[in-house]
């Protein structure tokens, strides 16, 4: 294994590196927060597959095909579904507002109201993404070195929280290029390819195994359903991808750059389910078929390989964790702490003035504090599936309704959208109290709660004000809140035209 170790603390010490570079460059809030919003297709590409595909998709990915064959793909696949449709229909719009949060955008949408509920259920949805990866650490380092799982969960997360605090967004991009690459490399080139060939092919594969193994719908249609409203739609609206669109340098630069990680995902689903399958064969009784992913490349690789595919799992992993961390302190600083801070200044007489503060500093301030917080949440909680189930429930009954609303829906309204969060998320939490955790109905129900409320309200209500939708229809143009058009601009549109001169918003 000293060959394996070599290879998992060069890449360790590559990631603090990366941030140590990265802290050179996040001078500026934009810096680091979204990357100056400079991103080319190529890292938009690289770093989008890296953050949407994680230790659930590619250690999860393979269990699945372990445990249900090519069927198996479809979590991974829904996932790539919904990156492909915010690309195609959704990012270049979501790019143009130049906001930092989700919740930043239902306030400039419904007029300054909306985005205090959103910013706590954000919140804690990025939050419990950021502690389940974490959790992931552990069961990477105890294939590596028969590492205690406390010990693996503090080494692992101290190197993220490290290089995320250090440079922030511009870090983050940096380690997701590299474990883009290595994720490639590990998984689809040398993983897929020999765990297929030592399990005799896939004529030996199907003479081994039941044919229901190759049925794509063999996992199930309510199945795939339930993939499809909690990941495809939650990859349209989850903090985590939007503050990745934002990173990108314009309107094609998100939708293609989108498109292709979103196919890409697609392939590495296949993959997964594929090396799954293929383990099912070699060991056919394992006692949980998330120990697929592990046993497979423990038992079957050769020294080097090994210790490259398993940097590969740790690059999933650490890709998700990063980008979850640094969604969760976005949303805390900007969504919550800062709209309290107002508050208390305004009570106090003493209003926040603009420019008095480091805001670098304090964004880094909460990703540390953040992560230390991630960190002994992960120690302490077991459930995992049952606390990520519970973080996308809500985040796409309370969510999904009142954001795609917004952006596809003139009519509704900032009562609309505070009733369906509030009628949404409480409707997904007492399903799941009386039907259980991982039961269908809960966001069966609360989505069709939400969408319900949302119409009926929305339609009782006074329109939003013509100058909020005015504003609105600037920043979705491309204009800055200012009036003038943005930085980063449409890469295909040419000279830019004049701006709009701003009205007042009331």
């Amino acid at each position: 294994m000293a060959v394996d170790y070599a290879v998992i603390v060069v890449y360790l010490a590559g990631m603090l590196a990366m941030g140590w570079w990265g802290m050179r460059r996040a001078k500026s809030k934009s810096e680091f927060l979204v990357a100056g919003r400079r991103l080319g297709p190529w890292m938009y590409s690289g770093t989008m597959a890296a953050i949407v595909l994680g230790g659930a998709s590619t250690i999860g990915g393979v269990g699945l095909g372990y445990q249900y064959g090519l069927s198996g793909a479809w979590m991974v696949f829904t996932i790539g579904l919904g990156l492909l449709a915010l690309s195609v229909f959704f990012s270049a719009r979501i790019a143009r507002l130049k906001v930092y949060t989700v919740s930043e955008m239902l306030d400039l949408r419904y007029g300054g109201r909306a985005g205090i509920i959103s910013g706590l259920v954000m919140w804690g949805y990025t939050l419990m993404l950021a502690v389940t990866s974490t959790i992931a650490y552990a069961t990477i380092f105890d294939v590596l070195f028969d590492m205690h799982r406390t010990v693996a969960i503090i080494l692992g997360g101290a190197i993220v929280v490290a290089y995320s605090t250090l440079g922030g967004m511009w870090s983050i991009t940096l380690t997701d290029m590299v474990q883009f690459v290595v994720k490639t490399i590990g998984v689809l080139l040398l993983l897929l390819p020999i765990a297929v060939v030592k399990a005799g092919g896939f004529s030996e594969m199907k003479a081994q195994l039941p044919t229901e193994y190759f049925d794509p719908l063999g996992i199930g249609g309510e199945t795939i359903f339930t993939y499809v409203l909690i990941y495809t739609f939650g990859m349209l609206i989850g903090q985590d991808i939007w503050q990745r669109v934002f990173t990108a340098r314009g309107d094609s630069t998100a939708r293609w750059g989108g498109t292709v990680a979103g196919t890409y995902c697609l392939v590495y689903a296949i993959a997964g389910a594929v090396i799954g399958t293929a383990a099912k064969v070699l060991y056919p009784k394992l006692p949980s078929a998330d120990d697929a992913f592990a046993t497979i490349v423990k038992d079957e690789l050769p020294p080097g390989v090994r210790g490259l595919v398993l940097a590969a799992a740790l690059a999933a992993v650490m890709s998700t964790s990063s980008g979850a961390l640094i969604a969760c302190a976005t949303v805390a600083n900007n969504d919550i702490w800062a709209r309290l801070r107002e508050l208390l200044g305004q009570r106090g007489g003493r209003p926040d003035v603009a420019g008095e503060r480091d805001e670098v500093r304090d964004n880094r301030a909460f990703i540390l504090v953040m992560g230390l917080a991630v960190i002994c949440i992960a120690i302490a909680l077991n459930d995992v599936v049952g606390a990520l189930t519970v973080a996308y429930n809500l985040l796409v009954g309370g969510l999904l309704v009142p954001i795609l609303g917004g952006l596809l829906w003139k009519r509704g309204t900032v009562q609309g959208a505070l009733a369906a969060m509030v009628v949404g998320g409480l409707t997904v939490i007492s399903l799941m109290a009386a039907y259980g955790i991982l039961a269908n109905e809960p966001i069966y129900y609360g989505l069709l709660a939400s969408l319900a409320v949302y119409l009926v309200v929305s339609l009782l209500t006074k329109p939003t004000d013509p100058a909020v939708l005015a504003a609105w229809r600037r920043r979705l143009a491309g204009e800055g809140p200012d009036g003038a058009e943005g930085a980063a601009g449409t890469e295909e549109d040419g000279p830019r035209k004049p701006s709009v001169p701003a009205t007042s918003t009331g």
